[in-house]
């Protein structure tokens, strides 16, 4: 079987904002006209998908919502149930946390169920501060990688990220990461730590907000400034050898 069924409603990838803003400030209308059309979400957490819900649409009747949580808690034989609808008739939402559902996010598991279900998938336009980032750094945007999160235990994390710098140097290829905004800190730390000296390091954070903050410079340079106050804060780190 190929192709999609016009009998099924369509799969909706929803961007959010990154950050505590007003929605329509940096969402395109096409996110209002959707989720006024929409009933059925797929979510992270429930009550911050109701409260932007609400922030897009004042108007929507919340009792009317039916909402599925998708989050490290979800078993995977329940996954296959949260398309029911579309299956049904109905257009169903998937709502990332913050960005593009997708992104590293664990709605991308729901999109190839859909793929496989022969449900068509219509992503809508938002911000990605892994792309917006990428963007603003000034480096490599014709070749990069995105690597999610370095391990933890600190020899681990210092191994990945010589290992990372070496492919950076080898494929002139941009290397981004990303961290739980309360050891953005000592990522930074360790990134000035054990990165070369002429490497270009970016880092993007608050993307969108009026507290946003995005700067590119070398090692040598990030050594010799005042370093910026990234805790609790939603980063990007990008660097290029």
């Amino acid at each position: 079987m190929t192709g999609f069924s016009n009998d099924y409603g369509e799969l909706y990838l929803i961007p959010t904002t990154l950050g505590d803003n007003e929605p329509l400030v940096v969402l395109p209308i096409s996110i209002k006209r959707a989720i006024e059309d929409i009933d059925h979400y797929i979510v992270e957490h429930e009550k911050s998908a109701r409260r932007f819900i609400k922030k897009v649409s004042p108007r929507k009747s919340q009792p009317g919502l039916h909402i599925e949580q998708l989050n490290k808690f979800t078993e995977a034989e329940q996954i296959q149930s949260f398309l029911d609808p579309c299956l049904e008739g109905y257009p169903v939402g998937i709502l990332s946390e913050a960005g593009c559902p997708g992104i590293a996010d664990p709605g991308a598991e729901v999109v190839r169920i859909a793929h496989e279900k022969n449900i068509r998938v219509i992503p809508l336009v938002g911000p990605s501060s892994i792309i917006l980032g990428l963007m603003a750094s000034g480096l490599n945007g014709q070749n990069f990688a995105f690597n999610g999160y370095l391990p933890i235990e600190s020899a681990d994390r210092k191994s990945a990220i010589k290992q990372f710098e070496r492919i950076s140097k080898e494929r002139q290829q941009t290397q981004i990461f990303i961290e739980t905004p309360y050891r953005n800190d000592k990522l930074l730390a360790e990134l000035l730590r054990v990165l070369g000296k002429h490497t270009q390091l970016c880092v993007a954070a608050d993307l969108t907000l009026d507290s946003e903050f995005v700067l590119t410079r070398s090692i040598t340079e990030w050594k010799s400034m005042n370093l910026p106050e990234l805790h609790k804060r939603p980063a990007i780190f990008i660097f290029q050898a």
